[in-house]
């Protein structure tokens, strides 16, 4: 008897691994080129200028998602923290990040194309530009900004 239970277990343990494996394989899959992205306006979580384009998941839900960030020149995002670790790899341009209550351009880094950054969830921090930088944005939503200054947020000045 125990032999039986211990075969029909391990097809009992088969089957759900196969169940569960065809689940994940029926997941779409994303090929995108930096030519594929679909850019438009950016959400009312940054200031006005920035373009976004999703490139997987949807990061207004608790989901993993990917986004590519565009940012014009001379852009300034204020200190703020999120919810959840925040991963930034750029992919073109230079993009400086600090910590800290208050931007601090002198005391930020320089991220040049091919830089990464992991924010930890609750860490306060900004971001600025020079030039023009895209990025890639990633983690598990949802998304949201908590500025450190209220007065920054830009969903205060409609």
């Amino acid at each position: 008897m125990s032999r039986y239970f211990s075969v029909a277990m391990a097809g009992g343990l088969v089957a759900v691994v196969l169940v569960g494996g065809s689940a994940v394989a029926q997941k779409a899959h994303v090929l995108a080129t930096v030519n594929d992205a679909k850019w438009g306006p950016a959400p009312p979580l940054v200031p006005p200028g920035a373009q976004i384009a999703v490139l997987s998941g949807d990061p207004m839900k608790a989901v993993p998602y990917t986004v590519r960030f565009k940012f014009p020149a001379n852009y300034t995002i204020p200190a703020h923290s999120h919810p959840a670790d925040e991963n930034v790899a750029i992919t073109s341009g230079e993009f400086f990040m600090g910590m800290g209550e208050k931007v601090d351009k002198t005391h930020a880094t320089s991220l040049p194309t091919g830089g990464y950054a992991m924010m930890p969830a609750g860490m306060n921090h900004f971001a600025f530009t020079k030039g023009e930088v895209t990025l890639l944005l990633y983690g598990t939503g949802p998304v949201d900004f908590k500025y450190v200054n209220p007065a920054d947020d830009p969903r205060n000045h409609k």
